[in-house]
């Protein structure tokens, strides 16, 4: 069974599960359900506690005379699992599937890794898991679900925030779930009324968004222009390289272009998002890029995306970040002027 990890605590309250999936990209989310699963458990009676990190070292023999070494007289154990980034491979899968059969009520597992895509999700370890458990998916929110996360936080902790508010934490944070935590517990300690404003934030706070070069490429696919440049002053204030930024984009671009190509030969869209894996979620993205971007327009910006590179690689002088700032806003769908020769 999914649940989201605002709603774990709700499904805690109808008492415990024989295990528990916490996946995703946000470590924030995981620690905190982790806590709380833990938390409760403790509360009855799992006293012990057996951490194991799956690599090709784990001897998964340890794993399963915690299960089998049970009396009348023995507490109950929580049996904690790392996934790690890469997944599982078949013999980590096969042991795994072991473990869930020697599954018994004094047994509680709880498992943490990365993100899961859908075909991880059909594997037979994860059906076995889900039928038994509860999976929690723990995915840092997307710039449109921030608002809601913060409005949901503040509840949580007696703040009141305005709407001016909300968004300005929610562009101050987006991507740094820790950093929010921490603000949020520092408004509760400064404001005991509760009260939140724009002028209390900027008295109280100061910026802790945290944006990766993949948010810059779905900025500019959604023709976000305001995003994307917001992102890109934050990246070069990070100090991350214009060559990593015009590389990603470069791909991207590339990959348009190929699709582009497939369309003009007939091509139903849905075998193209098929054969480039482009998820369902976010076809819409890609396909109004698609319609912004005929290949002309594709081949002027990856000729001067290319220029730029070359400059950056042979005058160390140069300043890229108003050029790189121009060609997003081109692959936004404004018309920047730029010379392409």
């Amino acid at each position: 069974m999914r649940v989201y990890p605002e709603q774990l605590t709700q499904q805690l309250d109808k008492g415990l599960r024989q295990a528990y999936l916490l996946f995703g990209n946000e470590p924030l989310l995981k620690q905190e359900c982790g806590d709380s699963i833990k938390r409760l458990a403790q509360q009855q009676g799992f006293l012990e506690r057996h951490h194991f990190t799956i690599d090709n070292q784990l001897d998964w023999n340890l794993v399963l005379d915690c299960c089998q070494a049970m009396s009348l007289f023995s507490a109950q154990q929580i049996i904690e699992l790392d996934v790690p980034d890469t997944g599982l491979n078949a013999n980590q899968a096969k042991a795994l599937l072991e473990v869930i059969e020697h599954l018994n009520p004094d047994i509680l597992l709880v498992l943490t890794g990365p993100y899961l895509n859908k075909k991880q999700e059909a594997t037979k370890w994860f059906k076995a898991l889900d039928a038994i458990g509860l999976y929690v998916p723990c995915n840092t929110p997307d710039a449109k679900q921030m608002p809601r996360f913060i409005q949901a936080r503040c509840r949580l902790l007696g703040l009141k925030p305005d709407h001016e508010s909300v968004q300005m934490l929610a562009q101050w944070h987006e991507g740094n779930l820790l950093a929010l935590a921490q603000s949020l517990h520092k408004l509760v300690l400064l404001y005991p009324d509760g009260e939140l404003n724009i002028v209390r934030l900027q008295e109280a706070l100061s910026r802790h968004n945290h944006y990766t070069p993949f948010q810059l490429v779905d900025a500019v696919l959604a023709s976000q222009a305001k995003r994307s440049q917001r992102v890109l002053r934050q990246l070069q204030g990070e100090g991350v390289e214009a060559t990593i930024l015009l590389r990603t984009l470069q791909r991207e671009l590339t990959q348009l272009y190929k699709m582009q190509e497939m369309g003009k030969k007939g091509t139903p869209l849905n075998i193209i998002f098929e054969q480039f894996r482009v998820w369902q979620n976010r076809r819409e993205m890609y396909i109004g890029a698609l319609h912004r971007l005929p290949l002309t327009r594709l081949v002027g910006i990856i000729r001067q995306l290319t220029q730029l590179e070359l400059q950056v690689k042979t005058d160390y002088d140069t300043n890229p970040w108003p050029a790189l700032s121009a060609l997003c806003a081109e692959i936004c769908g404004f018309d920047t002027h730029l010379h392409y020769a």
